[in-house]
């Protein structure tokens, strides 16, 4: 029985330590766009490297995200959760010190494993550690305080990267992660789930890593040594036999990583075909527009970082009111018109070129993407979590929250390609310039298209998830994070019930 009460003591203590070590898991998947600019000048990086700095870690951690959560249960949630952090710590003091940008992206790999095994933890071990009485609060406690780390990120690492170093985006993550561990393991209660799966699928890991990874090598190298080239080809093959070859190993493993059952339910599998795109183009704004601002607008490292804060902000007050919303009339209108919202601030963000203002080009379109994914993300998040029986909410969210970082990873992957940059540099404004154009026009095709699959595939009214009727729970209206879907808690650590409700992570 959970004995750890929110607002005493010891309730605090597992809040810092949570929050701590997911926030800088975070930040480091949104900051690190505002150094590249620096880091490709530094080290004379083209544009592949510069797009592996990103998705090396992304790579990595979408890969290895769903066993990080099945190892917490299996093993204990503190433990894994410790060891995340100090990978963490580690491979943050490695891309700190990097004297390369081969060395860079290869700590920025390690980087993704340690949060693979961070991420899923944190918000199981609140759900596992507080009383029952005191876990919604202290979810909204962890989601709030997540959302003001979130705030703050850019504009300290726009402040870092100005005033000092971009190494110290990096550094920085050292001495809060040996609070972290300090503080988890005198102060945190190690929880397991004995109903977790007494296998590890690695099958399963391996073939998802190759598949991922070789669609993203052939991708990204396609530009430098072009589609013909066997190398390209091969990586494509490897990824293409890598995907083929997951799916078949999750259809007869006997305890799936991805249990693909989970799919029979189609509002299920549209939600997720709209968090692909949906997600997808996102991250494509994520890494172009900060590039765009310095390079080519020649804003400063700062005032790129903090330019995209309304998001945040916007997204802080109304994600909670738009879940309300969509509770009353169901998710497929909100569905349906956020993302076409989001791509009206695409065609804004186009308009962004040399002689943009702030006020005048940046804010709008900021501004429009706040109010579009204010509207989608809680309705698609609950569409996820609500379409599949309750036992299956941990499974729904983990998937949920792969798919979203594999569009990230493919997007910062085939964008730069599809969007015509060739040999062209990220760091040069007349190479970046007309490619950013056209790669903030296929991001507003790609949310158009997540669009229309809401509309002709989410239910206009979500039905209750089938099983054990759930026990009455304070609803948990908190904010949602852009650079991934909610990690849902396993299900055995207390009722999942299919209500509306976003989680940061």
């Amino acid at each position: 029985m959970a004995q750890v009460r929110y607002g005493r003591a010891d309730g605090r203590w597992v809040l810092l330590a949570t929050v701590l070590g997911s926030g800088m898991a975070f930040l480091d998947a949104t900051v690190v766009n505002i150094a590249l600019p620096h880091i490709g000048d530094e080290f004379h990086a083209g544009a592949a490297s510069l797009q592996w700095i990103v998705n090396g870690y992304t790579l990595s951690l979408a890969s290895l995200i769903l066993l990080g959560g099945t190892l917490g249960d299996r093993f204990g949630r503190r433990r894994v959760f410790v060891l995340g952090v100090g990978w963490f710590a580690v491979a943050s003091l490695l891309c700190g010190l990097a004297p390369n940008v081969q060395m860079l992206i290869a700590a920025r790999v390690l980087q993704g494993v340690g949060g693979a095994l961070l991420a899923p933890g944190s918000l199981a071990i609140i759900e596992a550690s507080f009383h029952p009485d005191d876990r919604a609060r202290a979810i909204g406690s962890w989601s709030g305080l997540g959302g003001v780390a979130g705030a703050i990120g850019p504009f300290l690492g726009g402040w870092l990267v100005q005033a000092a170093t971009w190494r110290l985006v990096f550094l920085i993550n050292v001495p809060i992660a040996v609070l972290v561990c300090v503080v988890a393991v005198r102060r945190v209660p190690e929880s397991r789930n004995p109903d977790a799966a007494r296998s590890i699928d690695m099958a399963g890991v391996v073939t998802a890593a190759a598949g991922l990874a070789g669609l993203t090598y052939g991708f990204t190298a396609w530009p430098e040594r072009g589609g013909g080239s066997p190398v390209v080809l091969a990586a494509l093959a490897l990824g293409l036999a890598g995907i083929i070859g997951f799916l078949l190993v999750e259809r007869h493993a006997k305890e799936p990583m991805l249990p693909l059952d989970t799919f029979r339910s189609r509002a299920f599998s549209a939600a997720n075909l709209v968090t692909f795109a949906v997600y997808a183009a996102l991250s494509g704004v994520l890494f172009l527009v900060v590039l765009n601002l310095q390079v080519v607008v020649h804003f400063t490292a700062l005032s790129a970082g903090v330019s995209m804060l309304p998001v945040t902000a916007l997204m802080l007050l109304l994600s909670a009111r738009a879940g309300a919303l969509a509770q009353r009339i169901g998710p497929r209108i909100p569905m349906t018109v956020g993302p076409i919202v989001c791509a009206c601030a695409m065609l804004l963000f186009s308009r962004i070129g040399g002689h943009s203002t702030y006020l005048r080009n940046v804010l709008p379109a900021v501004v429009v993407l706040g109010l579009g994914l204010s509207l989608t993300v809680a309705p698609l998040t609950a569409t996820a979590l609500g379409s599949v029986d309750e036992r299956h909410a941990g499974i729904a969210s983990g998937v949920n929250n792969a798919v979203a970082r594999a569009a990230g990873l493919l997007a910062v992957a085939i964008l730069p390609l599809a969007a015509g940059l060739g040999g062209g540099s990220l760091t040069v404004a007349a190479d970046l310039g007309p490619m950013y154009h056209r790669a903030m026009l296929i991001c507003s095709v790609l949310l158009l298209i997540g669009a229309f699959i809401a509309f002709v595939s989410i239910p206009t009214k979500l039905a209750a998830a089938a099983g054990p009727e759930p026990q009455p729970r304070e609803e948990v209206r908190v904010h949602c994070a852009i650079a991934g879907t909610p990690l849902q808690p396993h299900p055995a650590h207390g009722a999942h019930e299919p209500v509306l409700r976003t989680e940061t992570q």
